[in-house]
């Protein structure tokens, strides 16, 4: 059997980038920068302002009772000039009139009429100054990663109206049995609801792929055949779960080897153990394990950072971390576990306990868990009070 590792670095090492899409900031959630350091063309913000509703004065009036001149909301575009002994109402995000180093809160003052007094206050104190973000000239790293609302922020703040960013991979999903049907279709004897198209399209999005539901087809080669060359013209990636192995009605992989080239692997993972990488007219195809579980499995293992290789991100985009293991969790000894856990923050930090059921049939299980428990090759089980690494795939509660 090959290692985890052995297998995502040969699956890894041809991977082709997308090409680029010019779009609109405000689509770019999800979406990864084509470059990721972009200079500022001014300053961040472009003027001196105000961080409060207040009163903008000269610091070295105070304390004392000064004359109110006018007012400045913020986008004002003609701006008093403040003398020595003279204040102007101001509004937050408001620029500093000429003649003005400070803001005193409005809670701070006294108003009366057409005077206000103020307390004391520092040259500088609530005045955002110019280029207090950024300064014009400079150069702003991006994260290596799918862009969020903060970065976004960032990039209009800098003026950006739209975004050069990696086209999403378009990876090809096919389901292949003779004993699936669509979920909420009537079931006849022998027959289940296929689970793996659904949730492979869900996986594929959030690795930031776009996914493409080919047809589902049953075990009759010339039907795969058909959805394989129709993948080839539009997809980055072809996915394929079932059908890989070594069975008697396990035809995708004497299409794909007919058609281009198939490697069949035994890989020492729990859940999943047969794997399959090959290619067709340039197309890569993943082949995964038929079982829901551990398709999804392999699906974060290998699919998940080819895809993001893709977008010319490295890893998984996963956070490993150590936690306590609360429950006693069997495994076989010869592979490298992937326990479906829940973790929590306790007192003494985080822990992991068991989400249900291991065994590989057990989809619910993995709906529960918001991370997988991993637990090296050569033991026997993830054992109470022992330290592990978690795979986390969401939150902690």
């Amino acid at each position: 059997m090959r290692s985890i590792e052995e297998a995502l670095n040969t699956i890894l090492a041809d991977v082709r980038e997308t090409g680029i899409d010019a779009i609109p900031l405000d689509q770019c959630a999800g979406r990864v920068p084509a470059i990721f350091v972009v200079a500022a063309a001014g300053d961040v913000p472009p003027f001196d302002n105000s961080s409060m509703d207040g009163f903008a004065l000269r610091a070295a009036d105070a304390p004392g009772r000064l004359r109110l001149i006018g007012e400045v909301a913020a986008g004002s575009a003609t701006l008093p000039r403040v003398e020595a002994g003279a204040a102007v109402r101001i509004m937050t995000g408001a620029p500093m009139p000429p003649g003005t180093d400070a803001v005193v809160p409005i809670e701070d003052a006294r108003e009366a009429e057409d005077t206000v007094e103020v307390p004391a206050v520092e040259r500088g104190a609530y005045v955002r100054a110019a280029g207090h973000d950024t300064r014009s000239g400079e150069e702003v790293e991006l994260p290596a990663e799918p862009l969020g609302p903060a970065g976004i922020a960032v990039l209009a703040s800098l003026g950006l109206g739209s975004l050069a960013v990696r086209r999403r991979p378009r990876v090809a999903i096919l389901s292949t049995g003779d004993e699936l049907r669509d979920p909420g279709a009537d079931l006849a004897p022998g027959q289940i609801h296929d689970a793996n198209g659904p949730s492979l399209a869900a996986a594929v999005g959030d690795a930031g792929g776009e996914a493409v539901l080919l047809s589902r087809v049953g075990d009759d080669a010339a039907r795969i055949e058909e959805q394989v060359r129709a993948a080839v013209p539009l997809a980055d990636l072809l996915v394929v779960s079932g059908g890989v192995s070594v069975g008697s009605h396990d035809h995708v992989r004497e299409v794909i080897e007919r058609l281009g080239r198939l490697e069949l692997w035994r890989i020492r993972v729990q859940p999943g153990k047969p794997l399959a990488f090959g290619a067709v007219d340039g197309l890569p195809v993943l082949g995964l394990p038929g079982n829901p579980v551990s398709a999804l499995v392999t699906f974060e293992l290998f699919a998940r950072p080819l895809i993001r290789r893709m977008l010319g991100l490295s890893g998984s985009g996963r956070a490993l971390l150590p936690v306590v293991a609360v429950d006693r969790m069997a495994k076989d000894p010869d592979r490298r576990a992937y326990l479906r856990v829940v973790v929590v923050q306790a007192p003494g930090g985080l822990e992991a306990r068991s989400a249900g059921g291991q065994a590989s049939s057990q989809l619910r299980p993995l709906a529960a868990a918001n991370a997988l428990l991993v637990v090296p090759e050569g033991e026997p089980a993830a054992e109470a009070g022992r330290t592990y690494d978690a795979l986390l795939l969401g939150g902690i509660g």
